[in-house]
C-alpha cells in the first residue's frame, strides 16, 4: 500500500492562513510563517478589542453626557444621582443620545435630577 501524504490537508491549511493575511503589509501576507504569526496577533487583539470596545462606548456617552450636564450648570455625578433618586431608569446610550439630538428633553431630565436634590 502506497505511503499517503498530508498535501491537501496542509495546502488547504495554508490557504486558509494566506487567506486571512489577504491584504497585510509585505511578507506578512505572502510567506506562510510570519503570515501565521500576524494571523494569530491580529486574531489576539479581535477577541481582547470586542471586550474594550463596550468599556470605551460608555466612556464616550459619559463623556457626552458631562458636557451636556455642564452646559446646564450641573455635573455628570449629580445629574445621574438626582435621576436615581427620581427612579428615571435610562441607560447612558440613551442619554447621550437624547442629549446630542433632544434638547428639551434633556432639559427637563436635567430639571427632574436637580428636584430630586
Amino acid at each position: 500500500m502506497p505511503r499517503a501524504s498530508n498535501a491537501p490537508a496542509r495546502r488547504r491549511r495554508r490557504n486558509s492562513i494566506l487567506k486571512a493575511a489577504k491584504g497585510y503589509y509585505g511578507s506578512r501576507s505572502k510567506r506562510i510563517t510570519t503570515a501565521a504569526d500576524a494571523v494569530d496577533r491580529a486574531k489576539v487583539s479581535a477577541y481582547r478589542d470586542r471586550k474594550r470596545k463596550k468599556t470605551q462606548f460608555r466612556r464616550l456617552w459619559i463623556t457626552r453626557i458631562n458636557a451636556a450636564c455642564r452646559m446646564r450648570g450641573i455635573n455628570y455625578s449629580n445629574f445621574i444621582n438626582g435621576l436615581s433618586q427620581t427612579g428615571v431608569e435610562i441607560n447612558r446610550k440613551m442619554l447621550s443620545e437624547i442629549a446630542i439630538s433632544d434638547a428639551t428633553t434633556f432639559d427637563r431630565l436635567v430639571k427632574t435630577a436637580t428636584e430630586a436634590k
